[in-house]
Parts: structure tokens; C-alpha cells; sequence
């Protein structure tokens, strides 16, 4: 992709605002930001609890003295009135609060609307088109980048087969596959969001289909992410069992937007399992959370279980890791590569997310507008961002 200078905008209070920088994730995405964002970077915390970001505030002091004085914003994210002061603010927004189906079309209205550019890690389908159907056409208008699934979804994969497809010839027809190895465990604000997008199967599909009425047909090309079936990988020596995530649907809008991706591309996304037996009982396991999570009574006592703001503690993430390595192919070319990190759900997440904000703040950018994926905001320049901070991009091998 081309940059260009980043877009004109009104002078702001704030480059980046951090909305509920109190729960568990948002905490340390204002622990990373107190540590890397750069000299001059404006920025504040937003919740709703003032003695919690207070709290917050102090503990950000003792890795760098000048956020004591950070600002702090007061909204919820159910006040309009809040919500639309908070996205007037600043140039970028960048939210933690999920489940995103229930508090984030407030921020996301705002955002369009005031031409602000926003920021999510959402991993609900759902949600993401719902705010394509409302909210595209208006931040196109004004000029605001809505950029979800910052975190571990959806950055990884997306970026991963951006930067595969960057290794393959152009002009002729390319499949990416994607296989995702971690130790992770997850926290219970993850937990409540997942369960509630399993939850509401009839609303994704609706959703979906409205998406697909108001989105422009693409032309002379296809960009698909299809759901894969379980395989034996050769190319990984392990099993691959098909991820229902939202990552090979923000994959296939990034090559919809993007040519450079060839007039047909096809991507398919898997967890990668060493052991059969493994691989089945996950697949088990999966398919006995999604039936919980249609009996209100069993999704209740699985988010009592594990109460947002929970989660693992340092040196459990401190030993967690994630690798997802990819296989493209296309004019007669193969080449293998792997993206890899540390703790994928909390410690890379949050470094994900402030790395987007900083981007969309900071960096020069192509000029687009509207609900966008990593790879169309800002591709080259947020990898170069995530390698400096610590995630690897690299090709293992090319045939």
C-alpha cells in the first residue's frame, strides 16, 4: 500500500483516548501505553468509575512519573450524551469493553460521526457488521477509521496473510491457510463476550445477510474465508481443525479492498493440533460450549464462573505463547510464514491495540475512511510497529 500524510483534522484535546482502561485488559493496554507511548503522545483514561481510574493512574506513575498527571474522563457506555463528548475529544478512541454487543454501538456512532478514528477488540461478527450497516457510510463522510478486531482477533491472521500474500506473485489467483498454536488460557471479560456471540446465532446470520445487501458487489474478482473441514496438515505435521472465528471473515475484506491480493483469493483459518485424540476433544468441547450457551441458565453459571475483570495472573502470561504460521500459495510459488508472540489474549493483546492506536495517531497512512480491517488502515506500518515491539513476522521458507 501507498502512505500518505495521515487526514486533516480538527485540532483535538487528546491523540488517544484508552475507554475502560480499569478492566482487565485495559489495564495493561494503559501499563503499555505508559511505557512506550512516545514523547508528546497526548493521551488519557475513560471509564466509568473514577475512583477505579484514579487507582489506575497511580499505579501507571510508577513506571513513569509524568502520568500522574494523566487526564481522566468520565462517560458510560451507554450515555450517548458522554459517549459522543469522549469521541469529540480526541483523534483516536480505543475501547476494551465487551461484551461489544451490548456497549459499544454507542461509541462507534460517535466515532463516525465526529470523525474520529476508533479502535476495538471485538471478535463479534455480529457487532462488527451491525456497525458496518449503521455506521460505514456516515464515517466515510467524515473521514473516521473504524478499525475492529485490534487484538489477538484479529491482527495475527489478518496481518499474517497480508504479509504472505506480500511474498507471492502478483496478479493470479492466491490461497492463504492459516494454522494458530497457543498455551493461553483466557479471562472472564473473553469468556462473557465469546459466550455472548455464541449465544445470538440467529442475530449473526441476520446480521450477516443485512451486511451483504448493503455491501458493494466486488467486480472482476472474488475474496473469499471459507470455513475449512478437519484435515491432517502435511505442512505443519499436525492436525487442523477449522477455527469459527471471526478472522478468515476480516481476512477476506482485506483482500476485497485490497488488489493486491489477485482476482481470487481464498483464505481458510485452524487450530493446530499435535495429537488426534487432542484435536477431538477440543472439537467436543467447542461444539458443548456453544449448546451451554444457548440455555441462559448454563451461560449464566459459565460467566459466574470466571467474573470480568478476572484473568491470568503475570507469571501465568508470562509463560503463555502463540504462533500461527501460514502457507500461500499462487503462480506456481509457495512460501511458509509464521507469526509468533507471546501471552495472545492479554500481554500481546494489549500491546496489539495501543500499537493500533498510536498507528492510526501518529503514522502516515493510506487515506481511507470508513469500517476498515489492520491490513487496510495501516498494513506495513503497524508490522513494523509489532516487530519493534516484540511480535515476529518472518518467512521460513519459499519454493
Amino acid at each position: 500500500m501507498n502512505a500518505t500524510v495521515p487526514h486533516d483534522r480538527p485540532e483535538r484535546a487528546y491523540d488517544v483516548v484508552l475507554f475502560g482502561a480499569t478492566g482487565f485488559v485495559g489495564a495493561l493496554t494503559a501499563e503499555y501505553l505508559a511505557a512506550h507511548a512516545p514523547a508528546g503522545c497526548r493521551w488519557a483514561l475513560a471509564g466509568r468509575d473514577t475512583a477505579k481510574l484514579e487507582r489506575l493512574r497511580e499505579r501507571l506513575a510508577s513506571i513513569d512519573p509524568a502520568c500522574a498527571r494523566l487526564p481522566l474522563l468520565r462517560a458510560d457506555a451507554q450515555d450517548p450524551a458522554a459517549v459522543r463528548e469522549l469521541a469529540a475529544s480526541t483523534r483516536v478512541l480505543a475501547t476494551t469493553v465487551g461484551p461489544y454487543i451490548w456497549y459499544g454501538a454507542e461509541l462507534v456512532a460517535a466515532c463516525a460521526e465526529a470523525g474520529t478514528d476508533y479502535v476495538d477488540l471485538t471478535g463479534e461478527p455480529e457487532f462488527v457488521d451491525r456497525m458496518y450497516v449503521e455506521h460505514d457510510a456516515r464515517a466515510r463522510e467524515t473521514g473516521a477509521r473504524i478499525v475492529h478486531a485490534c487484538g489477538f482477533d484479529s491482527i495475527p491472521a489478518d496481518l499474517g496473510a497480508y504479509f504472505t500474500v506480500r511474498q507471492l506473485p502478483r496478479g493470479v489467483p492466491l490461497a492463504v491457510d492459516g494454522f494458530m498454536r497457543s498455551n493461553a488460557i483466557f479471562s472472564g471479560g473473553t469468556l462473557a463476550s465469546a459466550l455472548t456471540a455464541l449465544s445470538r446465532g440467529p442475530q449473526t446470520l441476520a446480521a450477516a445477510r443485512e451486511r451483504r445487501l448493503h455491501e458493494p458487489r466486488l467486480l472482476g474478482r472474488r475474496a473469499r474465508g471459507p470455513v475449512g473441514v478437519p484435515r491432517f496438515s502435511r505442512e505443519t505435521g499436525t492436525w487442523a481443525m477449522p477455527l469459527p472465528s471471526l478472522d478468515p471473515r476480516i481476512v477476506a475484506r482485506s483482500a476485497a479492498a485490497l488488489e493486491r491480493y489477485g482476482p481470487d483469493f481464498r483464505y481458510r483459518h485452524y487450530a493446530s493440533v499435535k495429537h488426534l485424540p487432542v484435536a477431538v476433544g477440543g472439537t467436543a468441547a467447542l461444539g458443548a460450549t456453544v449448546a451451554l450457551a444457548q440455555v441462559p441458565p448454563a451461560r449464566r453459571w459459565l460467566m459466574n464462573r470466571w467474573e470480568p475483570g478476572q484473568g491470568p495472573d503475570a507469571e501465568r502470561r508470562a509463560r503463555s505463547w502463540f504462533t500461527v504460521r501460514f502457507v500461500g500459495e499462487g503462480g506456481g510459488r509457495r512460501v511458509f510464514t509464521e507469526v509468533s508472540g507471546g501471552d495472545p489474549g492479554y500481554g500481546e493483546t494489549a500491546k496489539m491495540l495501543a500499537e493500533s492506536a498510536l498507528c492510526l495517531a501518529h503514522d502516515a497512512l493510506p487515506e481511507v475512511a470508513g469500517q476498515l480491517t489492520t491490513a487496510v488502515a495501516m498494513g506495513d506500518a503497524l508490522i513494523a510497529r509489532l516487530q519493534k515491539a516484540g511480535i515476529t513476522f518472518r518467512v521460513a521458507d519459499a519454493r
